[in-house]
């Protein structure tokens, strides 16, 4: 399933030049940006992803960028369930949206999940404050995903970077 989203044919723009493209979730993410997570605590594994999305070179200030997502994350849990949390933050420093994933192996990690379950995957996603559109799409896409058991199951039972951009780059 893709995301829809409309892109402009000509100079001019206007609504009669628009065209809708589908998008993928996995268009958003640099497969450097998936990450086997050391961390078994939330805060620590926030801060990984953090590193590895500077890293990449998607985030300039990652301390600004880590302290939006625990603001965020004060707000309520970003565990939805099923050994997922999903941790966001905007920002008006952001053109484009980007995900990193981080995949915990071994012990889960304590969320406060809404099931009370522990996490062992997560998806953090930023991006611009003023696209709100865009970014429900990409989650709700996102949700949609990670609701498939199967699907949920082979990324979390993945070696590899590559592995796991097999599976996602289908959604």
């Amino acid at each position: 399933m893709a995301i829809q989203d409309y892109h402009d044919l000509s100079p001019e723009g206007g609504w009669f030049n628009r065209k809708k493209v589908e998008m993928k979730v996995s268009d958003y993410l640099d497969p450097r940006c998936v990450l086997f997570l050391n961390s078994h605590k939330r805060d620590e594994a926030l801060k990984e992803l953090v590193e590895v999305l500077a890293h990449c070179g998607k985030v300039e200030d990652k301390e600004a960028f880590y302290q939006a997502v625990l603001e965020r994350e004060g707000l309520v849990s970003t565990g939805v369930g099923m050994q997922v949390a999903i941790p966001h933050a905007k920002g008006d420093v952001f053109r484009e949206f980007f995900l990193a994933v981080g995949i915990q192996k071994t012990t889960p990690i304590e969320w406060h999940s809404l099931d009370k379950a522990p996490v062992k995957l997560v998806f953090m996603i930023g991006g611009p404050e003023d696209q709100q559109t865009k970014y429900l799409k990409i989650l709700s896409h996102l949700t949609q995903v990670i609701k498939d058991e199967k699907i949920r199951k082979k990324l979390l039972n993945v070696s590899t970077q590559e592995e796991f951009m097999k599976i996602f780059t289908e959604f």
